[in-house]
């Protein structure tokens, strides 16, 4: 454990609500009614499982940047490179033809850029550290 910045525990508070939301949305349109599926458009399976299995690492991740355990930094990294892979992906199958939501690429591109500011954050502090 090392004395973390200031900023951090505010930071795991969102992240756990970013997760707990992640968890409960996508829960929705995989396991929901015939209106939640519906409402969920032309979602990419994929991307809709991943994003949902990333939720329960979001979590783990809150938790690890709340305790300042020395492993936060590498989770922040391992979600963030994970989500930049799966939305690489996503733009790949979007380009080849596979229909899409928008707001899918909206989301993605917040999911990655929220866990690269934390991993990126995480480093920084970790190479200023005595």
């Amino acid at each position: 454990m090392y004395q973390s910045p200031r900023w951090v525990r505010p930071l795991a508070i969102a992240a756990a609500v970013f997760g707990v939301a992640t968890i409960f949305s996508g829960g929705m349109a995989l396991f929901g009614g015939a209106a939640a599926k519906a409402a969920v458009g032309d979602a990419v399976p994929l991307v809709l499982w991943f994003n949902f299995l990333a939720g329960f690492f979001y979590v783990i991740g809150a938790f690890a940047l709340w305790k300042s355990a020395c492993w936060a930094q590498k989770i922040a990294w391992l979600i963030a490179l994970c989500t930049v892979l799966v939305f690489a992906i996503l733009i790949a199958m979007a380009v080849t033809g596979t229909p899409f939501e928008w707001r899918t690429v909206g989301a993605m591109t917040l999911r990655s850029g929220f866990w690269l500011a934390i991993a990126i954050a995480l480093s920084r502090a970790a190479d200023n550290t005595p």
